[in-house]
Parts: structure tokens; sequence; C-alpha cells
């Protein structure tokens, strides 16, 4: 009798067990067919591909990279998102490409004709790169403040669109700087254009470089750079 209850409670539960598998292999296919769909359906279009496809034209994107942008940073981006984004890359291109040519041209023994400051200090007298700035050596703090209020008054009233005719962003001519622009046709105009972002690129590159080489100087594995030697 107890072997007869056992044997009929064990097939009750061997029942419930496969009615229940079976509904978890249903929900399995459901879930599987569901995502098939989704797959396949039309709607709902990543964004973040949609406004990616919107900038894969734009200049910049060139051989052999094309478009790239590894960290994302245009996803779900709109137009006004990536005018920002090209004018800060514009600024930081030019910034470099003068920080890059005054390394150059300093460390090639080429300075400014007299005095620094009022106690006779020539130019040639500082060091080059950074240490000209900070260390034993720097030019005084006063001549410090003096470039960075240059600077700021560059930033906050000349390095701008000010009359609101930019043509594009980075566009600073304002109405008076002009070099000859509007006589070249559209496509000499993405030429420049194009060639002034590929040179900023590689600007600040390259002067990410004699950055680290400087430092490298400091312990003792300076490299012999082309044209303006050892970095120190």
């Amino acid at each position: 009798l107890i072997l007869c209850i056992d044997l009929r409670l064990l097939n009750k539960v061997l029942t419930i067990f496969q009615e229940r598998k079976k509904e978890t292999m249903k929900l399995i296919v459901a879930a599987l067919l569901a995502g098939s769909a989704a797959a396949f359906a039309p709607a709902q279009v990543a964004k973040t591909s949609t406004s990616l496809n919107a900038f894969e034209d734009e200049l910049g994107a060139q051989p052999p990279l094309g478009f790239f942008d590894p960290l994302g940073m245009l996803a779900d981006a709109d137009q006004e998102r990536f005018d920002r984004l090209r004018y800060v890359e514009l600024k930081h291109g030019r910034i470099c490409q003068l920080a890059f040519l005054g390394q150059i041209v300093t460390r090639g023994g080429v300075h400014l004709s007299g005095s620094i400051d009022q106690a006779g200090h020539s130019f040639d007298s500082y060091p080059n790169g950074i240490a000209a700035l900070f260390g034993e050596n720097a030019i005084p703090t006063a001549g410090l403040l003096q470039i960075i209020a240059f600077v700021g008054f560059l930033e906050l009233g000349v390095m701008k669109d000010v009359t609101g005719e930019a043509e594009f962003p980075g566009d600073f001519r304002n109405g008076a700087l002009d070099f000859g622009w509007d006589s070249f046709d559209e496509e000499t105009k993405l030429t420049k254009r194009a060639v002034e972002l590929n040179n900023g690129r590689a600007a600040q590159f390259g002067i990410l470089g004699l950055m680290v080489h400087e430092k490298l100087g400091e312990i003792d594995m300076a490299a012999d750079l082309p044209i303006i030697g050892t970095l120190q």
C-alpha cells in the first residue's frame, strides 16, 4: 500500500514537473521569437546610429580613419553640439600649432632681442619649454601674469565671432581679416579648412610628444630629436 502511494505521488510529481517544463519551454520559445521579431522590426532605429550617420560626411571625416568617434562624444548629438566640439577642436589645434612652432624656433636658438624685464635679463637667458614658466630659472611671476592676462583678453574679446558673420565654427574674421577668403570657391574653402584641421590634429600630438620628451630628460631618458636636439 505504501509502495503504491509512493508511486502515485512520484507519478504526480513527475507530471507537475513535465507540465512546468513545458510552460518554461513555451516561455523560452516566446522570448526567442520576440527577440527575433525585434531584430527585424523597422521601428526604434537607434538614435545613436542616426545621429552619428548625420556627421559621417562632415568636414574632418577623412581617410584613412574616416568618421572616428571612439569616445562616443557625438552619440545623440545635434548640430549645435557638433559645432561646439568642432570649435573646441579648432581652437586646441591652433594653440598647439603655435606651441609646437614656438618650441622649434626657441630651441633652434631664435629668441626676441632686447630685455624681458627692467633688470636687463635677455630673452635667451631663460630656459626653453615648460621650464620657462615653472622652475628655478622661470620668468618672473609678473611676466607669467601678463601672459595669462593677454591670453584672457584674446579669448574674451578677439578670438570669437564678434559680428555674427562667421561662415563656420572657428571663423573669427569678423569682417576685418580676410586674406582673400571670399575670392575662393567652395571646394577650395573646404580644402583649406581640412588642411587646418589636419595640421591642428598633428600639432596636438606633436606638442604632447615634445612635452613627454622634455619630462624624460629629467630622468636621464632624453632622446636626441631631429632639428631641436635633446630637450632639457
